[in-house]
């Protein structure tokens, strides 16, 4: 009971905020739940569903923004936007039953149907080296000991609390040369763009400074280049009192942040606001070098189709996660990469994206990739399966599994091979 909320899982922590809407004795109430699926295991989820249709049969209005399969199948009602992201996103291509919505054309539709692969024996590779922990304790860990093949995918899962995080935590102390993409989240402004967060927008500022002479300062925003009115904002606040403040488009920039003298410079026939008020596909067709290489990991992870110059506050949860990513395959030089979570926010098709990128990088680099995860796509594909378990807290904190992922949807024996023989015979 005096457990401190700082300590608990991002599970937990997910559960621990839906208890407290169950608890509530409001009806006709409209909820909307962003993504509450992040943090948990299909078995949470069960739980979880059953709070969504409580809520839902006391008179309330339930509205979840979700990618998850289970939370998809609950639904009374779907609405699908897209088809794709950015620019080529936005419309609703499907409203109605969930039926409707599995034998659709959409690529929700479509991905739902395609649940991925099962690794089978076939595919088995045999493992020589090994990362190893022997007989490590913490917390509900007591005693536990794992192999992680290297260079391979090893995904370790488990229910919410069952102690994944610590188990890494632990491994990372072994292993002080491991990069971890966390869950914390990306420090976002209006002023932050993926250039800026890569570290590499310097590299845009020189290249503008070398064709045009002028010293580089002057193609910053946030220095002598601002537009003299918004100070580089591109948008003019404005405080109504008791309405509240507003903002709306500077006039003297037209949104574009840069004073007058910084647009007449051009690169390639563009000025630098043009440049970044291209997609990052289109503005790696013009660059070389360290910004040509960041600008390809964006791509790499399915982020494409975001404008150069967008501001990070403006950014999805799954799209800073993928950021994350890029930054971390910018500049890592480790041969050991752990993600915890990193399908929170992703549709099963960056998903399947993200596994593919994965698999190639394990390929072209030798890394050794561990992945904290619930998605069951993942869990099919990988190449080793560490299970943790059974259940939360002191019930949990044992090794049930590891091997391959064939081998334990056989044992069907924990909540984890449960779930995938569920998810791959559906």
């Amino acid at each position: 009971m005096n457990r401190g909320t700082a300590t608990l899982s991002g599970g937990e922590a997910q559960r621990l905020k839906l208890a407290n809407y169950l608890n509530s004795p409001l009806n006709d109430i409209l909820y909307i739940f962003d993504e509450p699926s992040t943090g948990l295991h299909p078995h949470d989820l069960e739980g979880i569903n059953q709070i969504f249709l409580q809520l839902r049969n006391k008179g309330n209005t339930v509205v979840i923004v979700d990618h998850d399969p289970d939370v998809i199948k609950i639904a009374d009602q779907i609405f699908n936007l897209g088809e794709f992201a950015g620019q080529s996103g936005g419309s609703i291509t499907y409203e109605g039953e969930v039926a409707g919505l599995l034998s659709s054309d959409t690529l929700t539709g479509k991905y739902l149907r395609d649940k991925g692969q099962l690794i089978s024996p076939k595919q088995l590779k045999k493992y020589n080296a090994f990362y190893t922990l022997k007989d490590v304790s913490r917390f509900n860990i007591n005693h536990l000991s794992a192999s992680f093949p290297k260079n391979t995918l090893t995904v370790v899962t488990g229910v919410a609390g069952s102690g994944k995080s610590t188990l890494i935590d632990i491994f990372k102390e072994k292993y002080p040369n491991t990069v971890v993409l966390d869950q914390k989240p990306v420090h976002s402004s209006i002023r932050s763009n993926v250039l800026t967060f890569l570290g590499v927008f310097d590299k845009l500022r020189h290249i503008f400074a070398k064709s045009s002479g002028q010293p580089a300062s002057l193609f910053s925003y946030n220095g002598k280049g601002a537009c003299p009115v918004c100070k580089g904002k591109g948008i003019i606040k404005l405080d109504l009192a008791y309405m509240g403040d507003t903002s709306e488009t500077c006039e003297a920039c037209g949104g574009k942040r840069y004073s007058k003298e910084a647009l007449k410079s051009k690169y390639h026939g563009y000025n630098i606001a043009d440049v970044l008020d291209l997609s990052i596909t289109e503005a790696a067709k013009f660059f070389e070098g360290d910004l040509a290489s960041a600008l390809n990991n964006l791509i790499n992870v399915d982020l494409g189709y975001i404008k150069l110059g967008q501001s990070l506050d403006t950014f999805s949860g799954g799209e800073l996660q993928r950021v994350k990513l890029a930054k971390i395959l910018l500049h890592n030089q480790t041969n050991i990469l752990v993600l915890d979570e990193p399908t929170s926010g992703l549709h099963e098709a960056n998903v399947q994206n993200l596994i593919d990128l994965l698999k190639e990088l394990i390929r072209q680099r030798s890394l050794s990739v561990i992945v904290i995860e619930h998605n069951l796509r993942i869990m099919g594909q990988a190449d080793w399966i560490v299970d943790i378990g059974p259940l939360a807290g002191k019930n949990g904190g044992k090794l049930l599994f590891q091997g391959a992922p064939y081998t334990l949807v056989q044992q069907n024996n924990t909540l984890t091979a449960q779930a995938m023989n569920h998810y791959f015979d559906n």
